[in-house]
């Protein structure tokens, strides 16, 4: 007698289509919370639409776009099992690069990559994205969620986001706008944000041998919940700055860290100093300095020290700034300024010792 033979099959291969399904159908009302007026049709589509008539207001609208991801971050939700959070740092690293050059976030689509779909697990990502977007103020038209067995483990996912914004011509903000004694404008981080976290899990797992667990006094809470802390989102802090005050220009910190993100805004005959006096780094940056023996200038060009974005205003713009952020519950002060070139050379630098 013939031993029957099973034919190859997707499923066997280890792609769970139903469980694709169901996470569709699970995160659909979390897609539906960040719809704004301009977006048509629903989740499922082939393509996210928007009304671009909505944009017949501007005279000459700019479309701004930005692609990101989270980085090694999303190893730490892995391991504590958190995923409703790392979404927000997603959308913060595409709608915060947007904002820089004054753009309004319209729209932004994911992707999740994973090695094998867990509904419940792809909808508590989506969960986050979405909450990200109403903070951002955009709309969550679409996405994909591949599953790749055998790349990934069961476990593992990756995810990555693409955003659009808009601006009038006349309104974009940039280094042409910098003049010689502007002030620049620090604004407080949450924590590491989302960059950095190669070095920062090198050192204090590797090196450190501390545990996600772990309770550390100086930080208030267990390593894990500091290091999953997500990333500020200011899109609508800087939209709500841009109309209250004259802004110039502003700076996403992310990978690379302060000086040299402040760096690309400032223009080849002017150069910009921040004072490090001007604020103490939250306790992190020091947990991981001191674990590693990172030398301050390698800190400096991995982390954000505790500045999210800066704002560079005219001097005579700051007290209002300064106002319209506390009003919306920003932590922001005057860190530096802008200086002829001189023999200070291109970009930015820090001077100074950090206060205590």
């Amino acid at each position: 007698m013939t031993e029957k033979t099973t034919g190859a099959s997707y499923a066997a291969a280890g792609v769970d289509i139903e469980a694709g399904d169901r996470a569709v159908e699970l995160m659909k009302e979390w897609v539906k919370k960040t719809q704004r007026p301009e977006v048509l049709g629903g989740l499922g589509g082939f393509a996210g639409l928007f009304d671009a008539s909505a944009l017949k207001r501007y005279e000459r609208p700019l479309l701004a776009s930005a692609t990101d991801g989270v980085g090694t971050k999303v190893d730490i939700a892995r391991q504590l099992g958190v995923y409703d959070t790392i979404g927000h740092d997603l959308v913060a690293m595409v709608m915060d690069d947007i904002v820089v050059c004054g753009a309004e976030p319209l729209f932004m689509t994911d992707y999740i990559c994973v090695g094998k779909v867990h509904p419940e697990r792809v909808a508590a990502i989506v969960k986050g994205i979405a909450e990200g977007c109403v903070l951002a103020g955009c709309a969550l038209v679409g996405g994909e969620t591949a599953e790749h067995p055998g790349l990934l483990g069961p476990d593992d996912f990756d995810v990555a986001g693409a955003g659009t914004g808009v601006v009038e011509y006349d309104r974009l903000l940039g280094a042409d706008r910098i003049r010689t004694g502007d002030a620049v404008i620090a604004m407080a981080s949450s924590g590491l944000h989302s960059n950095g976290y190669s070095l920062v899990r090198h050192v204090l797992f590797d090196r450190a041998k501390m545990s996600l667990e772990s309770h550390v006094e100086e930080l208030g809470r267990t390593l894990g919940e500091e290091l999953l802390e997500p990333t500020k989102i200011y899109s609508l802090d800087c939209m709500a700055l841009t109309r209250t005050a004259e802004v110039h220009a502003y700076s996403h910190i992310t990978g690379g860290g302060l000086a040299a993100n402040l760096a690309r805004v400032i223009p080849d005959h002017l150069h910009a100093t921040v004072d490090r006096a001007t604020w103490a780094p939250g306790a992190i940056f020091d947990l991981v300095g001191k674990a590693g023996q990172v030398e301050q200038l390698e800190l400096e060009k991995t982390l954000n020290m505790g500045v999210g974005m800066m704002a560079v205003v005219p001097q005579e713009s700051v007290d209002v700034a300064l106002t319209a952020l506390a009003d919306r519950g920003v932590d922001a002060w005057v860190a530096g300024e802008i200086l002829d070139r001189g023999d200070h050379g291109e970009g930015a630098t820090l001077t100074g010792t950090y206060a205590s």
